[in-house]
């Protein structure tokens, strides 16, 4: 409430284009733009923690996964090469190219709402 008050004395009550009789729009728009980052910023920092948590097991999870199954593979099927590190690596490609779209639609969604 006190940041509405600020700005309804601080801003002038007219467009940049400094249009008369459109008082209090440019205010009004810029306070609401302000209140919309300040809940975003709150509510955006538990989820981004969230999503930290997310994107660490995105990538964990098939990496393990990946070198569980090669060992598994080299100790019923042993042979001239090793499973263990190529499916090691496949699941770190996997696990980064989850987290990479879990990033780009989380920036996308927030893309979105600040347009809105």
């Amino acid at each position: 409430r006190s940041f509405d008050a600020f700005w309804s004395c601080a801003v002038p009550d007219s467009t940049p284009g400094g249009e008369p009789g459109t008082t209090g729009r440019y205010s009004n728009r810029v306070a609401a733009q302000e209140r919309r980052k300040l809940n975003a910023a709150h509510s955006h920092l538990w989820s981004g923690f969230g999503l930290f948590g997310l994107i660490g097991w995105s990538v964990a999870a098939p990496t393990a996964l990946g070198g569980l199954l090669g060992l598994w593979i080299d100790r019923k099927h042993p042979g001239a090469h090793s499973w263990t590190l190529p499916l090691l690596v496949a699941g770190l490609t996997v696990g980064c190219a989850t987290a990479w779209h879990w990033v780009a639609r989380e920036q996308q969604a927030i893309h979105e709402e600040d347009e809105k």
